[in-house]
């Protein structure tokens, strides 16, 4: 049967927007290009269920096929027909932030980018040795180097109350631990985000109830994506 042209211009469309949302910045991240809505979805970077047994398919496809995906499609809903349309996703965020009229474009725009941030900031077997330079700069930034780091970052995620996320990011030559309430996102600050840990309860109330530190440690212990904070760093 021979194709009809639409249905090649379509493909055609809808191939370059897959481009488009998985172009690779210098950090590594998929990001959404300029002019790329309306968004598509990005894959995982690892199959759905490879994080087992710290996170099950099962929360995995809430999270991501349910509340990850919801953000997505709210957010192409608010930019269509406006000059956001033709942006990227992080001057959205960034030019949304702190504006009473584009609340919920902020909202959704810096939760788009802080889930796909998340997913890349965790892989199977997490636990595998930290490359040379990370480690150097956790060993130089923290008290205690790694295990310094590993209590600020958990105090962060256990001391965040209700919604939000715990960061590692380099800020003036050091890493440094923060958390974020809500949608927040350390790209309306200086510093440069190098790992989060969602710490809202869809992230993982199915696997651990109201276990929330058990989940910190899991992931912390056994799932945080080394080689992606190195490729965070900032250069030079």
């Amino acid at each position: 049967m021979t194709d009809h042209p639409n249905d090649r211009r379509d493909f055609v469309k809808t191939a370059a927007l897959a481009a488009a949302v998985l172009a690779v910045k210098d950090a590594g991240f998929p990001a959404i290009a300029k002019g790329a809505f309306p968004m598509i979805l990005p894959p995982l970077p690892w199959a759905d269920n490879a994080l087992e047994p710290f996170i099950s398919k099962n929360t995995i496809g809430f999270h991501y096929g349910k509340h990850h995906k919801t953000y997505f499609d709210n957010l192409n809903g608010m930019v269509a027909g406006k000059p956001e349309a033709d942006m990227d996703l992080v001057s959205i965020v960034k030019s949304s932030a702190g504006k009473a009229d584009k609340a919920a474009m902020f909202n959704n725009s810096a939760q788009v980018w802080n889930h796909t941030f998340y997913w890349n900031s965790l892989r199977p077997k997490g636990d595998a040795k930290m490359p040379k330079e990370i480690a150097g700069k956790i060993d130089a930034s923290f008290a205690g180097g790694y295990e310094g780091f590993k209590k600020e970052f958990s105090d962060a995620a256990m001391g965040q109350f209700g919604s939000g996320w715990a960061w590692l990011v380099a800020d003036g030559g050091k890493l440094k631990v923060v958390k974020t309430p809500n949608a927040e996102t350390p790209l309306t600050t200086a510093a440069t985000p190098l790992l989060t840990l969602d710490v809202w309860e869809h992230a993982y109330y199915l696997d651990y109830q109201n276990r929330r530190k058990d989940y910190v440690a899991a992931v912390i212990d056994n799932l945080l994506n080394w080689d992606f904070a190195e490729k965070n760093l900032p250069k030079g």
